[in-house]
């Protein structure tokens, strides 16, 4: 079972790239590489355009900022090439750095070069197909993957500076609810009450560690015949901050519906072989040295509520006339739900 995400589709007009250029910038940068070059273009959708680079010395990866005018902070392709270079001496599952090029005259944009990672891209939670045995084994591969991420020493990895150390739920809080107010196109009444609530009540952050910032299962690369993670993908929300916004958003899928995607909620025990939350947060707490964690109602309210303000920014582009998916009115409907269903957790929490 794989995703269309690994699948490659023939490459648009607008997404060309000049060969004979990066041709000669890949023979003069990344060892081992031999011409001449063909491309594809992966199908998923990520918002860095990512291509399959075939040559006589293997297959690569380039992952490239899309064309054009962008925010100055969006998009950053030299802090994911940063990370993933710090991280892959470690042993850490990452696909491996070849070269980055900031010369936006070789292909028109900031890029990078990857080892491709051969293995099964996964995109439905619920595993359909595979035996109890094989997802209990995939799942606790993820959980410990994730525990290895945030026991990994960013110092050591020359991370020290990625991102700001302390209060990370702090200025999550304070980010999202300004991206809220900025695309705001009403008042919502549950999320007034979110944004009075959750700063008051933010918990205490024990730990900092390399956050990847969207850890689910289709961010990641399974071995091909066995239940490992062989490379952890799409690192552009990573930072430094607290390694429980990353576990509370992992554990999200526990309670949201499945749709085709990484929900698991009513599937998860012996049956299915899916392990409950209870057994994943063991087995994190085992890995990472912790006897616990706090109530994770408070956390799973502000992965809905980070959601809700993203969500919104769609839904203020719809009604500004420059939201270009044709599912954003689709998802633009759902920020009541998000909204309600973080109020629904902030008041499990307490609230």
């Amino acid at each position: 079972m794989t995703d269309t995400r690994s699948a490659t589709i023939p490459v648009g007009e607008k997404d060309r790239l000049d060969t004979a250029r990066l041709t000669a910038w890949m023979e003069a940068n990344v060892a081992g590489f031999e011409g001449p070059l063909t491309y594809a273009k992966f199908a998923g959708g990520q918002s860095n355009p990512t291509y399959r680079i075939d040559s006589p010395s293997g297959a690569y990866v380039l992952r490239r900022k899309p064309f054009g005018e962008l925010l100055p902070s969006a998009h950053a392709v030299d802090r994911e090439y940063r990370l993933i270079s710090g991280l892959h001496p470690t042993g850490f599952p990452v696909a491996k750095p070849y070269g980055l090029c900031t010369d936006e005259s070789v292909i028109g944009a900031m890029f990078y070069v990857m080892g491709l990672a051969d293995g099964r891209n996964l995109w439905d939670g619920t595993l359909p197909g595979y035996a109890p045995a094989e997802r209990t084994a995939l799942y606790e591969a993820m959980c410990d993957t994730l525990a290895d991420l945030h026991n990994a020493d960013y110092q050591a990895a020359g991370l020290g500076d990625y991102g700001k150390p302390g209060n990370y739920f702090a200025r999550q809080v304070e980010r999202w609810t300004r991206q809220y107010r900025a695309s705001e196109t009403e008042t919502m009444p549950e999320v007034e009450r979110l944004i009075e609530w959750l700063p008051r009540t933010i918990p205490e952050q024990t730990r900092t560690s390399i956050v990847h910032g969207d850890y689910r299962i289709d961010n990641m690369i399974f071995a091909p015949d066995t239940p490992r993670v062989i490379a952890v993908l799409d690192w552009e929300l990573s930072t430094l901050g607290d390694p429980l916004a990353d576990f509370s958003y992992f554990l999200m899928s526990w309670v949201t519906e499945p749709e085709g995607r990484s929900g698991v909620l009513g599937h998860t025990g012996p049956e299915t072989g899916i392990p409950t939350i209870a057994a994943m947060t063991a087995r994190y707490c085992a890995r990472t040295g912790r006897d616990g964690i706090p109530d994770l109602n408070w956390y799973f309210a502000y992965n809905l509520f980070r959601l809700t303000g993203i969500v919104q920014g769609i839904k203020k582009r719809i009604a500004a006339g420059t939201a270009s998916s044709a599912q954003a009115e689709t998802s633009a409907a759902g920020v009541y739900r998000l909204a309600a269903a973080s109020w629904k957790f902030a008041q499990m929490a307490g609230a």
